[in-house]
């Protein structure tokens, strides 16, 4: 950040471990932090509170708080505990602790948000952390070649769970209800932002979904933010043979009124796909191919060098 400046307003969008990737890097570079979190999971520990309580899955939620957990011996002990899970056989064996500590918040204050802003309290987070909407989300996709024994049919499938280890070609996805009301903090966080960064993350289950929560999405296209998409290294299994221009044609697929400042890709995703630069273009983006890698060549960004990238970025 430039001297004499405030640090500039991020959002970052997603779920899982891409987003607790672009936070990990974020953190660097700003305490004004806003993560903005998908709400479609529907297995394991999430999709089990999910279906007993009717509440929102607080598994992604979980390890965005993780990664915002302040930097010192206790915030990294509480960032180990949100994310550690119960063992055994009984009802509890498999539930993380930080799910279980959201999910009894909820049932307590009656208001999502307000859980959360308790847990940052508790851990002194650095930034907060929104559910992208006010309701559980499913999400659907059309898939060719789900059944091997049909590799031409289209299927629906429905659940994140399913649908990100789909072997099939995924065509689409879509959200149910199809029209889901945004939280509204989440929508003037992106509002307000000077940055907004999209992605890393599963493709059509952590990153697109943002883009059809309509109140979110058009506060997406109208922000004043600079707007960066951040790559994956590697294609998820929902993704599997997609070079890294296809990702941004599907991207624009699902929200053709999308325009980007930004695309950042390492350089190992960017290579052998010549499409990648016409169609950051015609995104409007530019185009900034970058060492993002481990440094052990481990296909996982490496905090301090994408941090070093989003600096740069946010410096202009």
């Amino acid at each position: 950040m430039r001297p004499g400046y405030p640090p500039p307003a991020v959002v970052a969008f997603g779920g899982g471990h891409g987003l607790y990737a672009a936070l990990s890097a974020l953190r660097y570079v700003t305490p004004r932090l806003t993560a903005v979190v998908t709400v479609a999971d529907d297995g394991g520990s999430s999709g089990r509170l999910r279906e007993e309580f009717d509440i929102l899955p607080p598994g992604d939620l979980r390890m965005a708080l993780a990664a915002l957990c302040a930097d010192d011996e206790l915030g990294r002990t509480w960032a180990d505990v949100l994310q550690s899970r119960f063992g055994g056989s009984g009802p509890l064996a498999g539930h993380a602790i930080g799910n279980l500590l959201i999910a009894g918040l909820w049932q307590w204050l009656e208001d999502p948000v307000a859980g959360l802003d308790m847990v940052g309290a508790l851990l002194r987070t650095q930034g907060r952390v929104l559910p992208m909407a006010a309701v559980p989300l499913v999400i659907e996709a059309e898939v060719v070649g789900s059944d091997p024994r049909h590799p031409d049919e289209l299927a629906l499938l429905r659940g994140q769970a399913t649908v990100a280890k789909t072997t099939g070609d995924v065509r689409a996805v879509r959200l149910l209800p199809s029209d889901p009301p945004a939280r509204q903090e989440s929508v003037d966080s992106v509002l307000a932002a000077d940055h907004v960064v999209l992605g890393p993350g599963s493709w059509f289950t952590s990153v697109i979904p943002h883009l059809l929560v309509p109140e979110l999405a058009e506060a997406i296209v109208n922000t004043r933010a600079q707007r960066i998409l951040t790559m994956n290294l590697v294609p998820a299994d929902e993704t599997k043979g997609f070079p890294a221009s296809r990702h941004l044609e599907v991207l624009a697929d699902h929200c053709p009124r999308l325009r980007l400042d930004v695309v950042v890709v390492d350089p190992s995703f960017a290579a052998d796909d010549p499409p990648l630069e016409k169609f950051a273009r015609s995104l409007g983006a530019r185009l900034v191919v970058e060492n993002v890698r481990m440094r052990d060549g481990s296909p996982r960004h490496d905090p301090h060098r994408l941090a070093a990238v989003y600096a740069e970025l946010m410096q202009q």
